[in-house]
């Protein structure tokens, strides 16, 4: 019997708060509507994670309109810890899970250790940024993975960084070789497959459906074993659905309160309605899986005599008339004998007599 499963579906809140607790608690009353079971949002300091003169992205200019600097951007962007704690705070009152991307080490810390977070989801952008993921190894249970941007050897460099910090002690000193070879042990293989979740997604906001490219989400799968998901930037909901048809477990997509608000993500992101008819769909799609076993539902049993058909006498048979294809038909309703039994029933004699158009 195939067993049943229910997708992990995150309402990415990420920066669509545009610096305002308001709308951040706005954003997890609209995640919990939807029915998401998480919330995330992003941890960082923008001082610590970009330099001065560094260029906003072309779908950062053309969603705001502006040619800010990217800290400029990410400063009116930025949650402190006690705001971050309050939008934690107001997830657990809620009863819906927090999540966050932290992209510093301060960050970090902070959602380990003061919030005590089991586990980290990691942006697509620090996919290469091989010591920050070392430390994300060696402090989380579990670690979400986005491959935005990426190839599949630099996904395969990125786990064998997790991987080594996964078994082996803070002693041992990581290099390539190291990371390579804790990646191919039996240990480091366990453990990616077991903590390790990979997402399948496009850095392009939105992203064009000829660059979704669902099928890299099932090679994932198949060369590291790992639980595989969809981080969607695309407009609409039908390729998250698609992306759970092909076997994805996690889906993560953009929320907002309203898609014309000023910031980076608004325009590829869902808003509240559309969001809980995308978990509306999944929920459906689960349900429609069903148990794998082929046998008729309590309403097709009901069904079965209405639609199914029986052995029916086509003209009168008298008692010790032979059963012949000029006097037997088959017609509904299906409570007689069944029409398998056809071929039997010639030549054989009527036991007793069988008015025109009554069931055998």
């Amino acid at each position: 019997m195939i067993q049943s499963r229910k997708t992990f579906i995150i309402a990415e809140a990420g920066v669509n708060h545009n610096g305002s607790i308001t709308i951040a608690r706005e954003l997890v009353d609209a995640a919990v509507s939807a029915g998401a079971d998480a919330v995330k949002f992003q941890s960082f300091i923008a001082s610590a994670i970009v330099t001065a003169d560094a260029n906003m992205a072309e779908y950062q200019i053309a969603n705001t309109g502006t040619s800010e600097s990217q800290l400029e951007m990410l400063q009116k962007l930025e949650l402190s810890h006690p705001q971050q704690r309050e939008i934690f705070e107001y997830c657990q009152s809620r009863n819906i899970q927090f999540l966050s991307t932290p992209f510093d080490l301060a960050s970090l810390k902070f959602l380990i250790t003061d919030l005590g977070l089991n586990t980290i989801k990691v942006g697509s952008g620090e996919l290469t940024n091989a010591p920050f993921l070392l430390e994300v190894a060696r402090s989380s249970k579990k670690i979400i993975l986005s491959t935005g941007m990426s190839t599949i050897n630099e996904v395969s460099e990125a786990l064998g960084v997790i991987a080594f910090a996964m078994t082996s002690g803070t002693s041992h000193a990581p290099s390539v070789k190291s990371m390579s070879a804790a990646l191919a042990s039996p240990n480091g293989k366990d453990a990616v497959s077991s903590r390790v979740a990979l997402l399948h997604c496009t850095t392009d906001y939105p992203t064009k459906p000829s660059d979704v490219n669902l099928n890299a989400m099932l090679s994932l799968r198949d060369k590291f074993g790992c639980e595989i998901g969809f981080s969607d930037h695309s407009v609409g909901v039908h390729l998250a659905v698609a992306a759970v048809a092909m076997g994805a477990t996690i889906i993560e997509k953009h929320l907002t309160t309203n898609r014309k608000l000023p910031g980076p993500d608004h325009r590829a992101s869902l808003e509240p309605i559309e969001f809980k008819t995308m978990v509306d769909q999944i929920r459906d799609f689960e349900m429609a899986l069903g148990d794998g076993e082929k046998t008729p539902t309590n309403a097709e049993i009901q069904n079965k005599k209405i639609a199914r058909r029986s052995l029916v006498a086509a003209k009168k048979i008298n008692t010790g008339e032979t059963f012949t294809e000029e006097n037997i038909v088959i017609k509904r309703p299906g409570n007689g004998r069944p029409p398998i039994e056809y071929w039997s029933l010639l030549g054989t004699k009527a036991t007793r007599d069988i008015a025109a158009n009554e069931i055998i």
